[in-house]
């Protein structure tokens, strides 16, 4: 078992599959509570039958942000660990894209997580106890021609959850915030994106087992896999404008269009 502390309540969003069920997979436990969120009644109804863990299923669509208020409202200081997970890309020109798709997906990529995270944040440091993962991207870090709103969407958590992480170090609270930005993940994620990864990717529990042990070690800022790393750090010493050059060409050579 892989988990700093037993006996939590742990909500999840995006729980239906890959990261999100991996996550519920890896945290079963009969010590703990789990709160899983998805829209896929089925994929939740199946996935609660392999746990042990007390589980939870609450079926929604988080791109609506009432949805959201609800979910809050329902489990206002009642869970110890909230996973931000649910999230998806887009492929295209930006010029070309479906705007309203794209309005969806800010939804549930940004404001889902800034409600939550605020919410639920401000539950834990009330109690002085709690953490928060949000899950963001390698994406984070530079801008993303081909793919443009789904890299900025995850810009947005990565540096909400840096500066959150901060104030709570300054107040020397015992809340913990962690941002997860993980390269490619073999997930469902490239479906919904219409892109294939030109780079082998990381299998989904082993990311959620590298995150957790990072966890407990209260690592803000979690990048599985040492390629990843490196290619991250390099970022540092290009330019902007020659990293959307470098992002252009790797965005295009994942299109199945």
């Amino acid at each position: 078992m892989i988990l700093l502390v037993n006996d939590m309540k742990i909500l999840i969003t995006g729980a239906s599959n890959g990261l999100g069920a991996d996550f519920a997979r890896t945290l079963d436990s009969k010590d703990n509570e789990l709160i899983l969120v998805a829209r896929s009644k089925d994929k939740l109804e199946k996935l609660k039958k392999e746990l042990k863990s007390k589980v939870t299923i609450e079926v929604m669509d988080l791109s609506d942000k009432n949805n959201v208020y609800k979910l809050y409202n329902k489990y206002k200081n009642k869970i110890d660990f909230l996973i931000n997970n649910a999230g998806f890309g887009a492929y295209g020109k930006f010029y070309e894209t479906n705007l309203e798709n794209e309005l969806n997906m800010i939804d549930l990529n940004v404001i889902t997580y800034h409600i939550l995270t605020k919410l639920f944040l401000q539950d834990f440091v009330n109690n002085d106890n709690g953490r928060i993962l949000n899950v963001a991207s390698s994406a984070a870090f530079e801008p993303g021609p081909l793919m443009a709103t789904y890299y900025a969407t995850k810009s947005y958590v990565y540096n909400l959850t840096m500066a959150i992480y901060e104030e709570l170090r300054r107040d020397n609270s015992n809340v913990k915030i962690h941002v997860l930005c993980p390269g490619p993940v073999d997930t469902g994620f490239n479906d919904r994106a219409n892109v294939r990864f030109g780079v082998k990717s990381l299998k989904s529990d082993d990311v959620v087992k590298y995150t957790l042990k990072c966890i407990n070690k209260n690592k803000v800022l979690i990048i599985p896999g040492l390629m990843m790393k490196l290619g991250i750090f390099g970022t540092r010493f290009v330019s902007r404008k020659g990293i959307s050059k470098i992002a252009y060409n790797i965005q295009k050579s994942k299109s199945l269009q």
